[in-house]
């Protein structure tokens, strides 16, 4: 039994910039607050009414909820503290040969908790790695950016720490590429903020990441690049993800963990065109949204172009396309779409012609 919290503080910090801005931000912020309620407090500020927290409960209800709130004498605060065993956690009894206990934004999340191609993003949280932290030799992330639709199945970014002669954090972009490496043991037994940018685009996105050591502001490992990948061509929107998750391909090598989060900060907004592949695109709206029946859509372009829009559902299918075979002219177009066809739910509706895709959010009612 859990004990119900007198005050749950849901945190939405909106920062208005002035006219002169590129950038419009609405900033989201989880905090740890106390005792009990734990993964009630997580799902009211990443997704309202549904479930972000995946546990290994499953196989391990005895244990009890693994996330739990604790005061830290060093934060002076409370923070989330996130626990894994190395038997008999699995990863949510679908997978036996890893282990999971993370939170994450995902399509039931508010808008401006997803990343959408032409938006940017800024994460900041902070953790703690106890002293003696004990990694996997193949995977242990302990934050993920994960794209959604397509092909998906390997996180655009990864945090994570790796066994080794010395034991290492190691930043891998698209799976594949170690792009900073630097020792673990600049992460044990002490509190570090990490800061994360991104400018989504399939082409040439940017993408930074600083983290330091909170008690002295020492940075511990840096990474910038303008010009990658931050989402694929065929996904639909990118979400983050924060815990412990890992391989148990050899598990005499790891060690019942616990490890501490706070200050989880989301904050998205739109880029302004700073670029000719951007300002190609000047206007894209649905209305009605929500809409229950036939909606329009209306799109501004610079120049004349070729047009596809696609509508992917929730899970990041496509569920319709329209390929314009006149090119629309240069200024305002419209398309009428009927959405009868499609369940109740959230969609995304993306145009693209080669050059600049950009994505927004439908929801369809009945």
């Amino acid at each position: 039994m859990y004990k119900t919290k007198s005050t749950v503080k849901l945190v939405f910090l909106v920062i208005l910039f002035a006219w002169k801005s590129p950038f419009s931000y609405s900033q989201v912020l989880l905090e740890a607050n106390g005792p009990g309620d734990t993964y009630e407090l997580i799902n009211s500020i990443l997704a309202p009414g549904y479930n972000v927290v995946e546990n290994p409960e499953c196989v391990h209800p005895e244990f009890g909820r693994h996330v739990v709130e604790v005061w830290d004498a060093e934060l002076n605060q409370y923070v989330f503290e996130f626990y894994i065993h190395v038997t008999p956690d699995n990863d949510r009894c679908i997978n036996f040969d890893r282990q999971r206990m993370e939170i994450k934004t995902y399509d039931k999340s508010p808008a401006n908790l997803i990343g959408l191609p032409g938006e940017s993003v800024t994460y900041k949280w902070k953790f703690r790695l106890p002293a003696g932290f004990r990694p996997s030799n193949y995977f242990t992330h302990i934050h993920q950016i994960k794209a959604v639709g397509g092909f998906d199945s390997d996180p655009i970014f990864t945090l994570t720490p790796r066994k080794g002669a010395v034991n290492k954090m190691e930043l891998i972009h698209n799976d594949q590429t170690k792009v900073a490496i630097v020792d673990l043991s600049l992460f044990e037994g002490t509190w570090v903020e990490a800061e994360e940018k991104l400018k989504i685009d399939y082409l040439h996105g940017t993408y930074s990441i600083n983290i330091k050591k909170v008690s002295d502001g020492t940075t511990i490992l840096s990474y910038t690049n303008n010009d990658l990948l931050t989402i694929r061509s065929d996904n639909t929107f990118i979400r983050p993800k924060w815990g412990i998750y890992r391989s148990l391909n050899n598990p005499a090598d790891l060690r019942d963990e616990a490890v501490r989060f706070a200050g989880f900060s989301i904050a998205e907004g739109a880029i302004t065109a700073d670029n000719n592949r951007a300002e190609e695109l000047e206007k894209f709206i649905i209305y009605p949204n929500p809409v229950s029946g036939i909606a329009m859509i209306e799109y501004s372009l610079r120049e004349t172009s070729d047009i596809q829009i696609d509508i992917f559902n929730n899970g990041g299918y496509k569920v319709k396309t329209f390929l314009i075979s006149e090119p629309p002219q240069s200024g305002l177009n419209r398309l009428i779409i009927d959405t009868s066809d499609l369940q109740t739910g959230i969609y995304f509706v993306r145009i693209s012609n080669g050059t600049f895709i950009k994505t927004v959010k439908l929801c369809v009612i009945r």
